[in-house]
């Protein structure tokens, strides 16, 4: 059963390598812990991200309400938003205490919002700040500090100013680089067209791996597939998918058995719902609201036969006032193929 208390969970030891073949980038308003214990269900090995976490939110707000996460997860990440190295530092010890496996210095949000914090994508025109916050976490903590980033912002010169961005981080001793093989214009386009419009330039993160052999470069931008994951494996360390695990998660189920090895079968779609709705029994009867766990199964009968009703179901009937597990069990029946009499 999910672990639903606020006690800080014991941390796993440090990441084995090849733990971040494959990973699921973190993701404002989805990749919460409720979304991450479907994932966990799904697959064993990926590694999970948190939502970004501001350092004013756990310095100045409710810490546990953002750190709290089931056992179940690891191993998990948590990212954090933020500039000034002292906060970031006693941010990163939080982590550590928590539980978290890894620490990682979100540099690639484009958001006006974080843009005016200096946080976010505008810090890759300050590397040698980036370098000091990075440098304050690393004597902090002992857990991994990684970073993730884009190839660039507006104007900054391509392959050069990456390529500096990069060396002066890694001189900190990071030894792990995010990449989201785009730039980031941060004036005229708005966070959802910095995911679309800007070119995929994946040949430059190829070059940043070429060039930087000691360290673990992972990708991340425009991957929708096992198979196109799969494709960018002999380049580069590992790849990290974002919104198709969110609107597709069943594409986890491969992850296991394909990017890792492992010798065993991945649970059925049946499966995965039946002890997601368990949890969310769980977390109901702790006095949560149904809405809360199941808008992140919407997507997990893509594909399949009445995925269609599955959603419009749960959209229509789990935000209602006293909306129970019912509601899931319901929708589950649509998903069932009716016996053809022959």
């Amino acid at each position: 059963m999910p672990d639903t208390s606020l006690t800080p969970i014991k941390p796993l030891t440090t990441l084995p390598a090849g733990a971040r073949r494959f990973s699921v980038a973190p993701m404002m308003d989805w990749s919460d812990r409720h979304c991450r214990y479907l994932w966990r269900l799904i697959s064993k090995q990926t590694l999970l991200y948190s939502e970004m976490v501001t350092t004013g939110a756990l310095i100045h707000g409710d810490a546990s309400r953002f750190l709290q996460f089931n056992s179940e997860e690891q191993p998990v990440a948590l990212q954090l938003g933020g500039s000034d190295p002292t906060d970031l530092a006693s941010c990163a010890r939080m982590a550590e205490k928590w539980g978290y496996n890894e620490v990682n210095l979100n540099c690639g949000c484009p958001s006006d919002r974080v843009q005016n914090g200096m946080i976010g994508a505008i810090l890759m025109k300050h590397p040698t700040r980036v370098a000091d916050c990075m440098k304050s976490m690393q004597d902090a903590v002992s857990i991994d500090v990684t970073i993730k980033h884009r190839i660039g912002v507006d104007d900054m010169e391509d392959y050069a100013g990456l390529v500096d961005f990069v060396g002066t981080i890694a001189d900190t001793g990071c030894r792990t680089f995010v990449v989201h093989a785009r730039k980031a214009w941060l004036q005229g386009l708005s966070p959802k067209q910095n995911r679309e419009v800007p070119p995929l330039q994946y040949e430059m993160v190829y070059d940043l791996k070429r060039q930087f052999p000691e360290l673990e470069i992972i990708l991340n931008g425009g991957l929708h597939s096992m198979a196109q994951c799969k494709d960018q494996l002999p380049h580069l360390d590992g790849v990290m998918v974002g919104r198709e695990a969110y609107s597709n998660p069943y594409l986890l189920a491969a992850v296991d058995h394909e990017i890792y090895g492992a010798a065993c079968e991945a649970p059925s779609r049946l499966e995965v719902a039946e002890q997601f709705m368990a949890y969310c029994q769980q977390q109901i009867d702790n006095g949560l609201k149904l809405k809360y766990m199941s808008r992140h199964m919407l997507g997990l009968f893509q594909g399949e036969y009445g995925a269609r009703a599955f959603r419009r179901y749960i959209s229509e009937n789990a935000y209602k006032e006293g909306a129970g597990i019912e509601v899931l069990e319901q929708a589950l029946k649509l998903t069932e193929k009716p016996i053809t009499a022959y």
